[in-house]
């Protein structure tokens, strides 16, 4: 088996792709994590998404491939610069809300909201927030982080940081977790 992605793209991928290169956004999902995205995101027919950090919409692209029409997603970013990216290729889909905001004000705000999907892509619901974050999920619903293996652009304490997260995601008694050893380090969750 190979790491390799044998499906097609997101259209506007390419262009996100570009566009990121140009804006020096280095944050980028990895497109084998962002192929996982997709495939789950078909698995939740008239869901509720969450994104939190969009980045340049790069993830959000491929959420939002695997989505039906049905479904809507929520996605911030506290960067107006590279969201701008995200809105310039992706906000005429009428299912996507991007909004530009401080993800822990954003969470603090809208906590009596559910959701049946969580991407959590930045600090706040992953490192900061997470037993807020993860109350918004429905019962059955996905919560997903990536960048859990070492990764280059870590920061010095980062490890700790994510190695202490998977202890207290495994000790949580209202969540299935699966670790996988792939890509980037992808943890995948369901509320029980």
């Amino acid at each position: 088996m190979t790491d390799e992605i044998n499906q097609a793209f997101p259209a506007t991928y390419l262009q996100i792709d570009e566009a990121t290169k140009v804006s020096g956004f280095t944050m980028a999902s990895d497109p084998l994590t962002c192929s996982l995205l997709r495939t789950l995101a078909a698995s939740k027919p008239a869901g509720k998404f969450l994104e939190l950090g969009t980045g340049t919409g790069l993830s959000t692209a491929w959420i939002l491939d695997g989505m039906d029409f049905s479904s809507t997603l929520v996605s911030i970013d506290n960067e107006a610069r590279f969201l701008e990216i995200a809105e310039s290729f992706l906000g005429n889909d009428q299912r996507l809300e991007l909004i530009t905001t401080d993800g822990g004000e954003w969470v603090e705000n809208n906590r009596n909201k559910k959701y049946d999907y969580i991407f959590a892509d930045t600090w706040h619901g992953k490192y900061l927030l997470l037993d807020e974050v993860l109350s918004m999920l429905t019962t059955g619903g996905l919560y997903i982080i990536d960048d859990m293996l070492p990764q280059p652009n870590w920061p010095e304490g980062h490890a700790e940081k994510a190695t202490n997260l998977i202890k207290v995601l495994e000790m949580r008694e209202d969540l299935f977790v699966t670790k996988q050893l792939w890509a980037t380090g992808v943890i995948l969750a369901v509320k029980k």
